[in-house]
């Protein structure tokens, strides 16, 4: 087997483990239902799993630096198995909670080390593209693994969705076997030595931005199946059907968002990315509804939002090209918080107030997140245009 082909075998693993993660969303209502609490109590299950991935991951990986890295996925998958097993066979809130814990150290791990794995496997000058095959991967679990769950769980008992996963899960530990070759670990990176980075201001601030914009995101994503059956009043079809135009949205997206951070620079796509972002969040407030113009502003709201990704980590990389690395699994654990904050804030509201209130709170923080790039953008250039002037200043001879 080809390199390539191996590293498409980690994409597919890395869509499993994608689906596990994004499909509580997409089975929100049933989950609460089943288990006898409250929506905005089931949507803490997003926030334990974000919180557990985003402090769990960068310790879990600092202690098994140094593990060969083929094991390392082994043992991450064998934990992913058990995590989805523990949702289906033991009873009860608490243990479904124990359940996402569980997934997202795994999840973490696994994601981790098979984006390094990757990396080696590809041909020097291709580990950007194995990188972003990857990726790819555990995107395409937004196009097809979340709307093909809803419509499982819709058929079928919605624990049957982790046990299936949770079989594949050990699927996926005898392709590992068979065609991942072994590699060696890494000099491990000091926890206090990654947290040094928060120190400098543009790396604080860049990282404030990824805060609110996807904690803005999460307010409405943790809520949209909800949102979609009671507000829009959409059937079960109708909402599968949503969550596949959202998924094929993203992807576009995601690829636009690279395209033009190419092409016209991180700050023009950044700013203008959330600013059209909080206008499809605005928007769906207002006409979220309508079942027929749902269906594009969904659309909208899932190109705009995933535009900011790829953007925002070239950005963060730029920051600190001598630690890109570091600043990607920063980025991925203040994400992780942003998710948490964001499903925990959607909760309370959805508890309180309404769930039509879920759109134009989410769209407060991704416009606090514009506000804040553009803002440290125009403090950026105006430095440098200053620099740049002193440089070129000619002092006339006496």
């Amino acid at each position: 087997m080809s390199n390539a082909w191996k590293i498409y075998m980690l994409a597919i693993i890395s869509f499993l483990v994608g689906t596990s993660e994004f499909i509580i969303a997409g089975i929100l209502d049933k989950v609460a239902s089943d288990v006898g609490v409250s929506v905005s109590a089931a949507g803490q299950l997003i926030t334990v799993f974000s919180l557990a991935y985003a402090f769990g991951t960068p310790i879990l990986m600092a202690v098994t630096a140094r593990m060969e890295r083929r094991s390392l996925l082994l043992y991450s998958l064998g934990v992913f198995a058990v995590g989805n097993l523990i949702a289906v066979l033991l009873p009860g809130f608490a243990f479904l909670i124990v359940s996402r814990i569980v997934l997202a150290l795994s999840t973490g791990v696994f994601v981790v080390t098979a984006l390094t794995v990757a990396s080696k496997l590809a041909p020097a000058g291709k580990q950007g593209s194995a990188i972003a095959t990857l990726v790819m991967g555990f995107s395409t679990a937004l196009i097809i693994g979340v709307p093909l769950g809803r419509l499982a769980a819709s058929v079928y008992d919605w624990k049957l969705i982790f046990g299936a996963i949770g079989l594949l899960g050990l699927l996926a530990m005898l392709i590992i076997v068979t065609s991942i070759p072994q590699s060696d670990g890494e000099a491990p990176v000091p926890i206090r030595k990654q947290l040094s980075l928060l120190k400098q201001p543009k790396i604080a601030i860049a990282l404030t931005v990824t805060f609110l914009w996807i904690g803005g995101y999460s307010i409405v994503y943790t809520y949209i199946s909800p949102f979609l059956l009671t507000v829009t009043k959409l059937t079960e079809q109708g909402v599968s059907i949503g969550l596949f135009a959202f998924g094929i949205a993203s992807l576009i997206g995601s690829k636009i968002g690279g395209f033009s951070t190419d092409k016209w620079g991180a700050p023009r796509t950044l700013v203008s990315g959330m600013l059209f972002h909080t206008v499809a969040l605005v928007l769906l407030s207002f006409a979220g509804q309508s079942q027929v113009i749902v269906f594009p502003l969904l659309m909208l709201w899932a190109f705009t939002a995933w535009s900011s990704g790829p953007t925002q980590q070239y950005h963060l990389m730029s920051l600190a090209p001598e630690a890109s690395g570091i600043m990607l699994s920063l980025n991925s654990s203040v994400l992780q918080l942003g998710m948490a904050a964001g499903a925990g804030l959607g909760g309370v509201i959805v508890e309180q107030a309404s769930l039509t209130s879920i759109t134009w709170i989410g769209a407060t923080g991704v416009i606090l997140a514009a506000a804040t790039a553009a803002t440290f953008f125009g403090v950026s250039h105006s430095r440098s245009r200053r620099k740049e002037l002193e440089r070129t200043v000619v002092v006339p001879a006496k």
